[in-house]
């Protein structure tokens, strides 16, 4: 009897069969549905998919306004792939005229699809500590921890000095002449 209640203890601290951590490794459960990933991170990897298809459509709408599918579909399969594993490296292309004009249309295209890389909301900014909902949003618009929560603490880059004077311009505004001669 004794044994038969250790072994049920033991087996309800394991996981259940059916759950898998994210692939993302975030902490969270992912599901088969959904790629292994959890719903945040799958949410991510559709916006990511999705803006992939419509970067590879423009791309092809802008090589293709002569509407030549043999010319278009050949340099589009051959730098898109690329541009979007590699955005640093310059894109490669066939040495054609025209795909010497795509090449600057490919690395512009690149250029905008590498935005700065933000960090993790539920993380320090400084110390990478996780905070969750307990972390402190600065006005630079970074999160931090109890430690770092002050300007001082994590060299803060927001003007605090201009943002009260315009907040006091704001709210005192100036006083004219005509008003006073109203009076």
């Amino acid at each position: 009897m004794a044994e038969e209640s250790w072994n049920r203890g033991t087996e309800g601290c394991q996981a259940p069969e059916g759950h898998r951590l994210c692939a993302n490794n975030c902490g969270f459960f992912g599901s088969p549905a959904t790629l292994n990933l959890c719903s945040k991170c799958y949410r991510d990897f559709c916006l990511k998919e999705d803006q992939a298809n419509s970067a590879k459509a423009a791309v092809e709408k802008s090589l293709n306004p002569n509407n030549d599918p043999s010319v278009s579909s050949s340099i589009v399969s051959a730098s898109v792939p690329e541009l979007l594993d590699n955005r640093q490296k310059p894109a490669t292309v066939s040495s054609n005229s025209s795909a010497d004009s795509n090449a600057s249309v490919l690395s512009s295209s690149s250029s905008l699809q590498s935005g700065p890389q933000t960090t993790a909301p539920n993380r320090c900014s400084c110390c990478r500590r996780r905070v969750g909902l307990t972390g402190f949003k600065c006005r630079c618009g970074m999160t931090f921890c109890s430690a770092h929560r002050y300007p001082e603490q994590h060299a803060c880059s927001f003007d605090f000095k201009a943002a009260g004077r315009e907040a006091i311009a704001r709210a005192n505004p100036v006083v004219k002449a005509e008003k006073l001669d109203k009076i």
